[in-house]
C-alpha cells in the first residue's frame, strides 16, 4: 500500500506549488481570516522563500517564522509581539 503512487508521474514543480499555495489560502481559517500553520521545511522545498513572501504580499497577509513552523495570519491587521 506504502508504494501505491509509486509509479504516478511526478508533477512539475511549478504545478506543484500553484496547488499547495491554493490549498493552503482556500482552508478554512484562512477564508475566514484567521490564521494557518504549516512546516517551514515544506514552504521551502515546495514553494521556496521568495515565492512565499510575494503571496504574502499579493494579499495582504502576514507571517512569522517559529522553529519548524510558520504561522500565516490570514487579514491586514497588525501583528503585535508579547
Amino acid at each position: 500500500m506504502d508504494d501505491l503512487f509509486a509509479h504516478a508521474p511526478a508533477l512539475p514543480p511549478t504545478l506543484e506549488a500553484d496547488r499547495w499555495l491554493a490549498h493552503l489560502f482556500s482552508a478554512k481559517s484562512a477564508i475566514r481570516g484567521t490564521v494557518v500553520r504549516r512546516k517551514a521545511r515544506d514552504v521551502e522545498r515546495i514553494v521556496g522563500w521568495p515565492r512565499f513572501r510575494h503571496e504574502l504580499r499579493r494579499r495582504g497577509y502576514r507571517a512569522v517564522r517559529n522553529g519548524s513552523q510558520v504561522i500565516v495570519f490570514c487579514n491586514a491587521e497588525p501583528i503585535h509581539p508579547i
